[in-house]
């Protein structure tokens, strides 16, 4: 009973200080990351390896309109990364980061399994005649179980990605030497190695097997996987460290909104440091003058009431921290950049591989590119990208310019821009020549008909964006990072979450105008099924017109914030943070 209260202690030692004090086994270290590992890596094959062929899946076997099919993977992907912010509130403020990794992992092996039965079960799907080229519209029974696989990969997703790494850091917070970092950044080298290496095995192996041994294959293999990655995670469970949740920062924006609210009819009184709030173990300070409505978050009314006796808070949701206040004003203070890069994110994957399944995919032999495996090629340029960027051009730029870290945070994210845009009209041009070819060889009423036309006009677009993510999303995380105070370092990864789904509801946005606009009076919409009729290069060229027009409104941003106060070297202190995030932007390729 000794031993068993002393290991109980230990545990509650452990959370607070990250040390055990007592001479039992050790929870933690090196021995669980394969787990972690594991797990991360399987679910992001299982998940990512189903989505660029999804939209053949859907068209083919769904009977949906592009347009609708579109909406469909637009909406999957935004409540994905929607719900990767909300796995992190549950993690942080009520269930930790094991349950929600763990709950997620089940989620997705449930949802994968779902739609797995899609393919296997001929009645989960609508009915089809003459060989499977036409079929009947899905009921709603139908699409309900479809939606829900979709929904349950989301919530998987939404819970697995954001707790992972910083679940794995966990496991290495429990040494006691001084070789914590250099453990730690071993561990962040491998899991990004990993991470990268299973994004490239899901866009061009898993897509292969799809679509060469067929759906229920493809999507086995998936479901296999996650099965996998479930009971690796599980499994680990008797070693691993499993920190206790706290208080999230989400809550505690909420908290400053809801309290000004309160305090609203107050009056913001004189820069007297003593009637505002600081809470424990912080640095006196005034709140800042911009956003001043938010001041009043702070201000100490009736001490009696809302003070305990050592000076705590009783009740947050009548009282915030100045820190707090100015985290969040932190945060509002960086949207318009944030907003600049929506625009970047819009996804054209999808369209992509409708234009690559008519094409001419054999490479070598009998070997034919996957059609939804061009993907691959973005994440490829972008890994070599930011190397060279990092260990060639930098120092270039700090040996002939004096800036040791290189182009500027701001320049970095318009040389991003300026290649989306480039990207954009790349695609315009391609698709012309595409449909010109298509038509002429007589193919206008048969979309499924290979042209003679390689699909290797598609790879400079791949190029063009996976440049473009070297740049603008990099860019990006640096700012948030000069504007962020250090608490708030770890949001700006979460910043960029949000930034994909909202690229994702405006993708969807634009999709649905472009399609009720341009099939008024009974045109042949631009997104027409066949796209051999429709006409994605002005869809392509329209995106090129909004490109420009969001980089004249980024050149205002600019101009607006003025002189960068973070260029300074605060984001070079944080060298190990920002390369920690940084690479984290390859779960963007969705």
């Amino acid at each position: 009973m000794e031993c068993s209260s002393a290991v109980a202690a230990a545990d509650e030692k452990l959370l607070e200080n990250g040390t055990y004090s007592c001479s039992e086994p050790r929870k933690g270290g090196l021995r669980t990351m394969p787990f972690i590992i594991v797990n991360e890596c399987l679910e992001k094959v299982a998940s990512y390896g189903i989505m660029p062929n999804m939209i053949l899946y859907l068209i083919n076997n769904y009977n949906m309109a592009i347009a609708k099919a579109t909406n469909v993977l637009y909406t999957w992907s935004a409540m994905s990364n929607i719900l990767a912010i909300f796995g992190a509130f549950l993690s942080d403020s009520y269930l930790g980061r094991f349950r929600v990794i763990f709950i997620g992992s089940l989620s997705s092996l449930l949802g994968l399994t779902i739609l797995w039965l899609t393919a296997m079960i001929p009645e989960l799907r609508p009915s089809c005649e003459s060989l499977g080229l036409v079929c009947n519209s899905a009921k709603a029974a139908q699409l309900a179980v479809l939606f829900l696989s979709l929904g349950l990969i989301s919530i998987g997703a939404g819970c697995v990605r954001p707790c992972s790494i910083a679940f794995g850091a966990d496991q290495l917070a429990i040494k006691e030497n001084s070789n914590d970092e250099r453990l730690l950044d071993s561990y962040f080298n491998w899991y990004y190695t990993s991470i990268g290496a299973s994004t490239i095995l899901a866009l061009s192996v898993i897509v292969y097997i799809q679509e060469n041994l067929g759906w229920k294959i493809g999507f086995g293999v998936p479901a296999v996987l996650m099965f996998l990655s479930a009971f690796s995670f599980a499994i680990g469970s008797p070693y691993y460290v499993k920190v206790k949740p706290t208080h999230s920062l989400l809550t505690s924006f909420v908290q400053v909104a809801v309290v000004a609210i309160k305090n609203r009819k107050l009056s913001l009184p004189d820069y007297n440091i003593d009637q505002y709030y600081q809470g424990h173990d912080s640095e006196p300070m005034v709140p800042t003058d911009s956003l001043r409505f938010l001041n009043k978050a702070c201000i100490i009314r009736n001490p009696e009431r809302v003070l305990n006796p050592d000076g705590s808070v009783s009740n947050p949701w009548n009282l915030c921290t100045v820190g707090q206040v100015e985290s969040l004003k932190a945060l509002l203070r960086v949207l318009p950049m944030w907003s600049t890069g929506i625009f970047l994110m819009v996804s054209q994957s999808s369209f992509s591989t409708l234009q690559a399944n008519t094409m001419e995919r054999r490479l070598f032999g009998n070997f034919k590119m996957p059609a939804g495996s061009f993907t691959v090629i973005m994440v490829i340029t972008l890994s070599i990208v930011i190397p060279i960027y990092d260990r060639i051009v930098v120092p270039i730029l700090a040996k002939y310019t004096g800036q040791p870290r290189g182009f500027s945070c701001k320049v970095r994210m318009g040389i991003g821009l300026l290649f989306v845009i480039a990207a954009k009209a790349t695609s315009a041009i391609v698709e012309t020549v595409r449909r010109s070819v298509a038509i002429e060889e007589g193919f206008e009423y048969q979309p499924n008909a290979i042209i003679n036309m390689s699909a290797l006009w598609l790879v400079p677009e791949f190029v063009l964006l996976g440049i473009a993510e070297a740049f603008n999303p990099v860019g990006q995380v640096e700012f948030f990072y000069c504007y962020f105070p250090k608490s708030m370092s770890s949001f700006a990864m979460a910043l960029f979450t949000l930034e994909l789904a909202a690229a994702d509801v405006v993708g969807s946005v634009l999709v649905n105008i472009v399609e009720k606009v341009t099939s008024m009076g009974g045109k042949e919409s631009w997104l027409a099924t066949n796209i051999n009729r429709g006409h994605l290069n002005y869809y392509y060229a329209l995106l090129t017109f909004l490109g420009l027009i969001n980089y004249l409104y980024f050149l205002v941003v600019c101009w607006a914030y003025g002189p960068a106060q973070g260029e300074k070297l605060e984001a070079s202190e944080g060298k190990g943070d920002e390369q920690f995030d940084y690479k984290e932007l390859h779960s963007s390729v969705d």
